[in-house]
């Protein structure tokens, strides 16, 4: 089945005292390209993000940003610079006496000075920040991908029909081929007995016009190879890996050969089924543009 290349998926968890965040979307794109975008402080988990994803996504331009809050105190650590807390204190109390000012000191006037108050990060188990993540961004991906697969799934649909269509529409110029031949002979051998006035034609002559129009317009081995296009791509499409690319190429020779059968009989009624048939290949090849 098909996977579209594009998606969305988001995730929100609380794990191990940090408040995780993880969104991810995707478009189309001819390899696969990860753009993630974390916490300056969280840098070292990138490479890891990006190789998680691409187990799952093999093309597509992904773009995933990751936010987190830490909701445990433990992780802080706040200490007083008593020294320089002393300092402020003897140097208010020194400009008070001079000026008549009351000493009103306390605790909340020492918090306007934010200096004497040092906040420090402790160190974090790398290992264990990414286990938390990563939970959340498989919970994130796992919706990522049911969108895709969901998107997939239409794409499939619709270009399911339009491959049987162009069957069809193959059948039927199977049929009127070997036609424009048998009417080409009528028409020469016609045309002929009027020249020579109902006088008697040489019917070896005439088999061998045909023949040389029936090599020239024949269409049968490019009727064979589209059937096997046709046939190769159905295949495909069942496939449990990524065919987009494949697909992609297959796309260009069905077009190729519906080109040349256009080119080689010019029975109006081929020519009819010849510009439906390439009508249905330029949607089938602006639908896979969007498969993985």
């Amino acid at each position: 089945m098909f996977n579209s290349m594009t998606g969305y998926g988001r995730a929100q968890e609380t794990v191990n005292g940090k408040d995780i965040l993880v969104e991810m979307k995707a478009v189309n794109h001819r390899y696969f390209e990860c753009n993630a975008r974390l916490p300056r402080a969280y840098g070292y988990l990138e490479e890891k993000l990006k190789a998680l994803l691409n187990t799952k996504i093999a093309r597509g331009k992904v773009e995933v940003g990751v936010t987190i809050f830490s909701t445990d105190s433990a992780d802080t650590q706040v200490s007083v610079n008593e020294p320089l807390a002393r300092s402020y204190i003897e140097a208010l109390r020194s400009l008070g006496k001079p000026l008549g000012l009351s000493d009103t000191l306390s605790l909340s006037t020492l918090t306007r000075f934010s200096d004497i108050f040092q906040v420090t990060k402790v160190p974090e188990d790398e290992d264990a920040v990414w286990e938390s993540v990563k939970q959340v961004a498989e919970e994130a991906l796992e919706r990522f991908l049911s969108m895709r697969k969901a998107e997939g799934a239409r794409l499939y649909d619709d270009i399911r029909g339009r491959l049987n269509t162009i069957e069809a529409h193959l059948l039927k110029v199977e049929e009127y081929a070997p036609q424009t031949v048998a009417d080409y002979k009528a028409r020469l051998t016609a045309k002929i007995e009027e020249v020579l006035e109902n006088r008697s034609v040489d019917e070896a002559r005439v088999l061998t016009e045909v023949a040389l129009f029936a090599d020239k317009i024949a269409v049968d081995e490019e009727t064979v190879r589209l059937r096997s296009h046709l046939k190769q791509f159905a295949s495909m499409m069942d496939s449990d890996q990524p065919t987009g690319r494949k697909i992609d190429f297959l796309v260009q020779e069905m077009n190729r050969e519906v080109n040349t059968i256009g080119s080689k009989c010019q029975d109006l009624r081929v020519t009819n089924l010849v510009v439906e048939m390439k009508a249905e290949i330029e949607k089938i090849r602006e639908q896979i543009q969007n498969v993985e």
